[in-house]
């Protein structure tokens, strides 16, 4: 019988995928719900930090996230258990497959806040992950090999129309399970959305074919732990911290597959202005995509710009020697897109987590591609840029030059490191009193001003490390300098976090203490599953006293909370004033 083409299959094939979107439903381009509204599946998702209400989102995400979309993710995931449930049986008989082990990853990451928003594109996944399932379950077989699982995860069969899949995956959410001990619940949400983060830090590795079968292994069994009833508060403890051990290693993996490719990140002045000509807007976090924008758009009079967390790829030397085109940096975090989208005089292309719905006054000149979409947007093949290019070069661009300052990036651990004599001399000589790395996600939420102040209030004899798009709360800021090095640090995006470690290792071992006993705190804000991974993997590097905000995780529950603040004295930002006083004593 021949397999239905869903639409992205269709889309792959066709050229209306890379010249328009003229055969999206009205019903989806206008972000309505599949079927009629008494059919829809009952939403629950409290995954990010400004979750509704500080509990869960019940109708809409709070990113726009469908009740529709939400059920084909949930149904994701319980297909992706039961791929898991097979994949940790498959290497118990000495198989391991490295399609299995991308696809785990690379649907993980289409679940991430922000990133997926197109209900086909789940359809197709769903349907690869049920396909590969049955093929690891048949090979396991056939090698004499058996599954001890009595988890339906593992024999779902998938309704046959995108409504069925809609309407199955309402059985399957977050919340589907009642009777389950909350506790039990927070710590398994809690290794969820850590695999979450860890399966796109991987999946951006393995770009780069940067990979680690004990990650895969991980993750798998991670995933498969999550339908075993017998796990119980501390197994399930153990995995969590374990996640946050092998997420250092997916980090790690990433930053040589970067630092690789375009060498290690050296300290760039970056323009904030524009330049006169045609123009381009590359936004996300993957490096290859733009490496491959840079590439396709060379010689043709446009000048690329970055957005939100692709800021700190200006700091990498090959990408900037090969590309003359490649000038500056355009707006701020994810948060401010839809303004600055719309004053934008060129093409946009979006390559992983971040977009937001786009306005009707810029939704042509938008694409995305990779496991980003958006329904009614054009996806692009990665490997075929020509629509953007098209598109940019019928825009108007910039008509000139303008100037609007500059901002420094390129502090990766290469870079700090190369000055450690003089930072060892600064704080035995105490012209340096304290480190402070501010870092993590940014946010609509007032209260997330309090990280603009936290790193306005900092002593004039401290130094500021950050990462990821929290910065944007202060990148324009004006610090100073402490003996010929620059008060605030961009040490890069929320994937360079491995940078921030090394930076810390290394200290430990100038001033032979550990992590604890260095004149360094950590002020982490959150918002998504990549932040969650990232605290996890501080964690398990034994770190303490880490100030998490501007809200604690909604997925935590009292006594595992307790747990966190009883070993790692883990503990909510309160004032700026308040907490610089703790910390300095």
């Amino acid at each position: 019988m021949k397999k239905k083409l869903s639409r992205r299959n269709f889309l792959k094939k066709s050229t209306i995928a890379i010249t328009g979107t003229a055969i999206v439903p009205s019903i989806l381009s206008s972000g309505q719900a599949w079927g009629a509204k008494k059919d829809k599946p009952a939403m629950f998702c409290y995954q990010c930090e400004q979750t509704m209400r500080g509990k869960g989102c019940t109708k809409i995400g709070v990113c726009g996230k469908t009740p529709d979309v939400a059920a084909l993710q949930d149904l994701l995931i319980h297909t992706l258990k039961g791929l898991s449930i097979a994949a940790v049986a498959g290497r118990k008989v000495n198989i391991s497959d490295q399609k299995i082990n991308r696809f785990t990853c690379m649907a993980l990451f289409s679940t991430l806040t922000n990133v997926e928003f197109d209900p086909y594109r789940f359809e197709d996944l769903l349907s690869e992950s049920v396909e590969l399932r049955d093929s690891m379950i048949a090979r396991v077989k056939s090698a004499g090999g058996s599954i001890d699982s009595t988890s339906d995860a593992l024999t779902l069969k998938l309704k046959p129309s995108l409504e069925g899949l809609v309407k199955q995956g309402g059985s399957y959410g977050l919340m589907s399970e009642p009777d389950i001990n909350p506790d039990i619940r927070s710590l398994q949400h809690l290794l969820l959305f850590g695999l979450k983060g860890m399966g796109a830090y991987t999946d951006h590795a393995a770009e780069h074919d940067q990979e680690d079968e004990g990650n895969y292994e991980f993750i798998h069994r991670g995933l498969a732990a999550m339908t075993d009833k017998t796990k119980d508060l501390k197994s399930l403890l153990a995995l969590v911290l374990e996640c946050g051990e092998k997420n250092l290693k997916a980090m790690e993996l990433l930053d040589a597959g970067n630092t690789g490719a375009y060498g290690h990140p050296v300290p760039t002045a970056v323009p904030l202005g524009s330049k006169k000509g045609k123009a381009i807007l590359v936004s996300g976090h993957d490096l290859i995509d733009l490496e491959r924008v840079l590439e396709a758009s060379k010689d043709k009079g446009i000048v690329v710009y970055t957005h939100g967390e692709m800021l700190p790829c200006h700091g990498y030397p090959v990408l900037k020697q090969r590309f003359p085109h490649f000038y500056g940096h355009y707006g701020t975090a994810w948060q401010n897109q839809k303004k600055e989208f719309d004053k934008f005089p060129g093409a946009i292309l979006m390559t992983s987590n971040c977009i937001q719905k786009p306005r009707k006054s810029y939704k042509k000149n938008i694409f995305t591609t990779g496991t980003v979409g958006w329904p009614g947007v054009a996806h692009i093949s990665k490997s075929n840029l020509k629509p953007l290019i098209d598109k940019a070069l019928e825009l108007p661009g910039y008509t000139k030059d303008t100037e609007n300052g500059k901002v420094l990036v390129g502090f990766g651990h290469k870079a700090v490191l190369s000055v450690a004599d003089k930072i060892v001399a600064g704080v035995k000589d105490k012209s340096i009193r304290h480190f402070f790395l501010v870092g993590g996600c940014d946010g609509v939420k007032k209260s997330r001003n309090y990280y603009t102040e936290f790193v306005e209030k900092t002593p004039k004899d401290s130094i500021v490390l950050t990462l990821a798009c929290g910065k944007f709360k202060f990148f324009t800021k004006q610090l100073g300098e402490i003996n010929g090095i620059p008060r605030l640090l961009d040490v890069g995006q929320c994937n360079d976090a491995h940078s921030a470690v090394q930076i810390a290792v290394a200290l430990t071992k100038a001033f032979n203490t550990d992590v604890n006993g260095l004149p360094l705190s950590f002020i982490i804000s959150w918002y998504e599953q990549k932040a969650v991974a990232v605290l996890l993997s501080l964690l398990a590097l034994g770190i303490k006293d880490i100030r998490l905000g501007p809200s604690l995780p909604a997925f935590i529950t009292p006594n595992v909370l307790d747990v966190l603040v009883k070993n790692y004295n883990l503990m909510p930002i309160s004032t700026p004033d308040k907490d610089l006083e703790a910390i300095l004593g």
